[in-house]
């Protein structure tokens, strides 16, 4: 008989799958009971937290750690190609290790990072896979709001931020165990306490998901040596003055007086009424509210 799970929900539509919530190593046996499948897996994590030195580990062996102890397509590697994620991307296949790789395609990215995408494909011989957004939900926004409405509050950009980018990557997250980010503590005060490793939630579930975040240590001036050294191929758009690469429109060159976020939704940094760090996050790295 199939079994029915009813495993999450997504604002107005409540989501349904039939498949048991697949957790790693040996763990598929628990998944007859969902609930007290994922309480196991949660405390295993947990576990993994409180007893694994992850904090004291470097990009390369935390990254062999992930692979080593979750099953090779239940860890992701999410990147928009910046810096961090093709230096991790370089390091995983450099190193020979199992894992997969995806990017979120808004269907707003720069020529240049459809380019870069190919690049890095061909390069290290991967395969990148590409979440792009509901196709429906983006024509109901642009048809509400209009197609650059991300200009209009704080909001709205948020908004945008959240059908484009959010809800894809937590589609994303609901096939993995492990989620690798490319995250570092120097791109912003707001990111300045990012852990190595952290738990997040599946959205409208109570599974939890590993996040680790490898390179949350490394400076630019780390970076670009090792970029520089291993030969490592740069998005074209740093030479272009970029220091975050997002959408076509929402980001923008920098200064070298500017923080690395400070072009990403630029119209927003003379508004007093917005915080200038949270105004530099799209969403993706924030937990949402969770029913």
């Amino acid at each position: 008989m199939t079994r029915l799970y009813i495993i999450r929900f997504c604002d107005d539509e409540l989501m349904t799958s039939t498949r048991p919530p697949s957790l790693g190593d040996a763990e598929g046996d628990a998944a007859v009971d969902p609930v007290h499948a994922w309480d196991a897996h949660n405390t295993r994590l947990a576990g993994h937290l409180q007893h694994a030195s992850l904090e004291s580990m470097d990009a390369l062996p935390l990254l062999r750690w992930a692979t080593d102890t979750f099953n090779a397509g239940r860890v992701v590697l999410n990147t928009s190609f910046q810096y961090s994620g093709v230096a991790m991307i370089h390091m995983a296949a450099e190193a020979g290790l199992q894992l997969r790789y995806a990017t979120i395609d808004t269907l707003r990215l720069h020529p240049e990072t459809y380019a870069f995408l190919r690049q890095l494909e061909d390069r290290y011989n991967i395969d990148i896979e590409v979440q792009r957004p509901d196709a429906e939900q983006v024509q109901g926004m642009v048809r509400r709001f209009g197609e650059y409405l991300f200009f209009d509050s704080k909001t709205l950009q948020e908004y945008c931020c959240q059908i484009r980018k959010v809800k894809p990557n937590e589609r994303l997250l609901t096939t993995v165990d492990c989620w690798i980010s490319g995250m570092r503590r120097d791109q912003s005060d707001h990111r300045r306490q990012t852990p190595k490793a952290m738990t997040v939630s599946e959205y409208g579930s109570r599974r939890q998901i590993l996040k680790l975040n490898p390179m949350a240590d490394w400076g630019e001036d780390r970076m670009l040596d090792f970029i520089r050294d291993n030969d490592i191929p740069r998005h074209p758009l740093y030479d272009q003055g970029y220091k975050s690469i997002g959408c076509f429109i929402c980001s923008t060159p920098v200064s070298d007086a500017e923080d690395q976020r400070a072009g990403r939704w630029r119209w927003f940094n003379s508004d007093d009424r917005i915080d200038p760090q949270e105004a530099k996050e799209c969403g993706l790295h924030i937990p949402r509210y969770n029913i």
